[in-house]
């Protein structure tokens, strides 16, 4: 097992797991730019470095800066959480390349999953469903025309190198069609250096289901059940949950095999997501594949007792998975608290927080770097915390969070709190009829 090692990242992701390290005997050491210089991470860590000035380019996305740190602290390892360098392949290859284990899954397999109009071409070798669309990188805006034309509009154009709701565009004819292939790679160039975009079949009123894998260094894989997260804005989630309410167990069994299918096929490790839309006659089609821990593994977590960045650092680490897939035990809903405001289309709010309160109760676990006296940056994601229910029933777990939300207390910043224990508080929520025109729908109603 590993003795040191580095987390190349920040806020409530590096707070986790430095609290997953401190459980397993080993000595964190955390990186910082000088925006985050008195974050809680920081403080936290055993050992705590300034990797550069507050612009994310400079410091948490600069791998010589990282790399750097984590020879001058003499660590085994490193740790990317999610964002920043989770996903790159490149900085993967570096850590190799250093000596240094990256907890996460293999180069190959973050290429794989890195550029998506590829991982398509592997899926569909599988017998895995895939929406309709391009099977690599568009090459001009005819191409594009022409196979929406094939398929059908509205279609999605997306970022091949994409992630976190950038590089993404609908269009419903080919006159805006054209437009979103150009701000698509416009966008994707800027946000990953990448401007490749393909584009897919937009399935109306999909809802948004993705499976959590484990895999180990020795080729076992384990899926440890669905998370349902269609609730978004911008394409980023804001209300995640275990079990859907729109699986069968038949439905569930099937697309639990094809997650495993997707994972085997991409030869994968560590802790990832297969993701799917689940379109309203049953029918699923793959999205992709997140190589690495998401934000929403607490509601994992919580529903099978499964440590996940424990898991991610046990496995990086060579040991054996050990264990079959584990069944929920409860009913988890998470909801993300942004520092955003809802009545000003989720404007970033940043600013000092005053005073804060962080809730709690039965059931209740909230994951956060805030504390009174904190100033939000506005360098970086507005994430501020994620608060998570537990019930033995989803009507205890819709109770649990909603009071929690409420109860959550956070002075002079703007935060989605509110928005999201109305939305779960609301009678189409607590049926269970969820769909990506939720969340629009209740803005409209009620006016936010």
């Amino acid at each position: 097992m590993f003795k040191r090692i580095l987390i190349a990242n920040r806020g409530e992701i590096a707070v986790r797991i430095i609290r997953a390290c401190r459980e397993m005997g080993i000595t964190s050491v955390a990186v910082y730019s000088t925006a985050d210089r008195d974050s809680l991470h920081a403080e936290l860590a055993d050992e705590s470095i300034c990797i550069g000035p507050a612009s994310a380019a400079d410091s948490y996305l600069k791998i010589s800066s990282i790399i750097a740190a984590a020879e001058i602290a003499d660590v085994e390892a490193i740790h990317p959480g999610y964002g920043f360098l989770a996903e790159s392949a490149r900085f993967a290859t570096i850590c190799r390349e250093s000596r240094l284990a990256f907890i996460g899954p293999s180069v190959e397999a973050l290429a794989l999953s890195g550029d998506k109009a590829q991982c398509r071409r592997k899926v569909l070798e599988t017998g895995v469903p895939v929406a309709p669309g391009s099977h690599g990188v568009l090459q001009d805006p005819g191409e594009a025309c022409r196979i929406a034309r094939e398929v059908g509009y509205p279609v999605l154009v997306k970022a091949s190198a994409g992630g976190g709701g950038r590089g993404m565009r609908i269009a419903h004819n080919e006159a805006t069609l054209k437009h979103a292939v150009a701000m698509a790679a416009s966008e994707a160039e800027a946000a990953f250096g990448n401007g490749g975009v393909y584009i897919e079949k937009f399935i109306e009123q999909g809802r948004h289901i993705e499976f959590q894998v484990l895999g180990d260094l020795h080729g076992n894989l384990v899926c440890l059940g669905e998370r349902e997260c269609t609730i978004q804005r911008r394409h980023q989630k804001l209300i995640e949950e275990t079990p859907s309410t729109a699986l069968t167990p038949e439905l569930r069994e099937r697309m639990t095999k094809a997650a495993l299918d997707v994972a085997r096929a991409a030869g994968y490790s560590s802790a990832g997501t297969v993701e799917f839309l689940l379109a309203p006659d049953s029918n699923f089609h793959f999205i992709e594949l997140n190589a690495r821990i998401q934000v929403e593994h607490p509601v994992t977590e919580e529903a099978t007792g499964i440590d996940l960045v424990r898991e991610q650092i046990r496995l990086a680490a060579g040991e054996p998975l050990g264990y079959e897939a584990l069944p929920a035990l409860y009913h988890v809903i998470e909801a993300r608290v942004y520092a955003e405001d809802p009545a000003l289309n989720f404007r970033p709010n940043p600013g000092i927080i005053r005073r804060c309160h962080i809730p709690g109760g039965p059931g209740i676990r909230v994951d956060t770097h805030l504390f009174s006296g904190y100033e939000v940056p506005r360098y970086y994601d507005s994430l501020l915390a994620k608060v998570i229910a537990r019930g033995n029933t989803r009507t205890e777990a819709i109770e649990r969070i909603s009071g929690a939300l409420e109860e959550l207390f956070v002075e002079n910043i703007a935060t989605t709190a509110s928005l999201c224990a109305r939305i779960i508080r609301g009678e189409r929520f607590r049926r269970g009829n969820i769909g990506p025109d939720l969340l629009a729908e209740y803005l409209e109603r009620e006016k936010v």
